[in-house]
């Protein structure tokens, strides 16, 4: 990677400049100062979050899900990393896989949504 003036800066200079360039739908250079950032930093969340926001964004869509399995992998309980992932692996055309995340994703963020074919757990009758 060539120095350009994305990567100069102190850590959050190019935090920042990653958010503003992701925000104005320029995935290519978001992803290009995240990388280094995450190079920098590899045991912080939020920018390999961002950086495989920008691979789903820009259809990397196999970087994205190895960027998202890294999240899980520091953090199990993310659950917009479980959502993503589970996304990911849908366009990929992978919905079984997904199922489980998008499940998972759900019940970790408190979004509970019956799942199809089950009926809701009935109240015992009052005696």
């Amino acid at each position: 990677m060539s120095d350009t003036y994305f990567e100069f800066g102190t850590a959050a200079d190019r935090w920042d400049r990653a958010q503003m360039f992701f925000e104005a739908k320029e995935y290519m250079t978001a992803a290009r100062i995240l990388e280094g950032l995450v190079e920098e930093v590899p045991e912080q969340v939020s920018p390999r979050l961002l950086l495989a926001r920008t691979y789903y964004h820009s259809a990397r869509l196999g970087k994205a899900e190895a960027e998202l399995r890294a999240v899980l992998e520091r953090d199990p309980v993310e659950h917009y990393a479980r959502l993503m992932l589970g996304r990911t692996l849908e366009r990929q055309g992978r919905g079984a896989e997904a199922a489980g995340h998008l499940r998972m994703a759900a019940a970790l963020s408190g979004d509970f949504e019956p799942i199809p074919g089950r009926t809701a757990p009935q109240e015992p009758a009052a005696g």
